[in-house]
């Protein structure tokens, strides 16, 4: 299969295959890893790193695994380019594209990573929008893949505010992959009606499923896998976390729906994650409304459940995957 020269802009772009091809190529890539085996073949090459919103994982995860292929990097924050500022996104993209042989781009619109694209003349990645959030999928679904033994079938629940890059990423890749996708949130934290009726149908043509449920304890029997995000994402105000806890309280990842869904349930979260008081924000926002915990509980998110760190190592393999198989590197 061959992806040189494309982009990764979302998985409602590629077919199921090519899906399932990178997962494969993430696999091969970790076992190089792991085994210590050298996997260096784009050496010579650049990429542009740029993030209108810091991360932790994400730069991490490209910078190593542009390492690993022996490519260099630069990294552009929030103040070290003029994007959309005082240079528009079509002249960015044409400048970046002379330079540099891919690049990465975590934002906002959706909108600006198309952009990108479409003016860059190499591949662009997105590295989290505010509509989707490709690479994390991947990540997932190797992690799933690796704890199940297999993507179909699988009966995957979200938790909570699905409106937004990860329960619309989400519910593509399980539509396009063959899993059961079920997201459980307030009616108003429903994804956009019309995606559903496209994973709906992506669904019919996988084995899949899509269902959009209010009952947690309903959603949740039965699940392999339950997932949840921050409740108040990167960049909105504060005054939203009193309206958000009280519509998502119901929906916390706890202990009593972790024993609903069975034993063979596995915690999945996409970090960083307000499980406790132990950042700046988890314990002001726990004191203010006096929680010990936001979208999931301790006791949850360090329990033997809980594959959250897997996932989080799973974003280098299968980001250094894509970048390769876009680069026209398969190992």
């Amino acid at each position: 299969m061959d992806l040189t020269g494309r982009h990764f802009l979302k998985l409602l772009d590629h077919s199921p295959e090519e899906i399932g091809a990178l997962l494969d190529l993430a696999a091969k890539l970790k076992d190089y890893k792991q085994r210590g085996i050298l996997h260096d073949g784009l050496r010579g090459k650049n990429v542009a790193l740029i993030f209108e919103k810091t991360s932790t994982r994400t730069r991490s995860a490209f910078e190593v695994a542009a390492h690993d292929l022996g490519m260099g990097t630069t990294y552009l924050d929030p103040s070290g380019s003029q994007i959309g500022t005082k240079e528009s996104i079509p002249d960015t993209a044409r400048v970046l594209g002379r330079m540099f042989d891919g690049i990465e781009y975590r934002g906002f619109g959706q909108s600006i990573a198309e952009e990108l694209a479409r003016y860059a003349g190499v591949p662009v990645w997105n590295g989290l929008t505010d509509e989707f959030h490709p690479t994390q999928i991947l990540a997932d679904f190797l992690t799933i893949r690796e704890h199940f033994g297999r993507l179909k079938g699988i009966n995957f629940v979200y938790m909570g505010d699905a409106r937004f890059n990860m329960g619309n990423s989400l519910m593509v890749g399980c539509a396009k992959m063959g899993l059961n996708f079920t997201a459980c949130a307030p009616k108003a934290y429903f994804p956009d009606p019309e995606l559903v009726k496209t994973c709906e149908a992506l669904a019919k043509e996988s084995g899949g499923s899509v269902r959009l449920m209010t009952d947690p304890m309903a959603a949740t029997k039965g699940a392999d896998v339950i997932y949840t995000d921050i409740w108040v994402s990167m960049g909105e105000p504060v005054e939203v976390w009193a309206e958000r806890i009280q519509d998502l309280a119901p929906y916390q990842v706890n202990k009593a729906l972790m024993d609903n869904a069975g034993p063979q349930c596995q915690f999945m979260h996409c970090l960083p994650a307000y499980h406790d008081h132990r950042t700046k924000v988890g314990k002001e926002m726990g004191e203010r409304f006096g929680r010990d915990a936001m979208e999931v509980t301790d006791e949850v998110f360090e329990s033997p459940q809980s594959i959250v760190f897997d996932e989080a190592e799973n974003r280098m393999h299968t980001i250094k995957a894509v970048m390769a198989a876009t680069l026209g590197y398969w190992g």
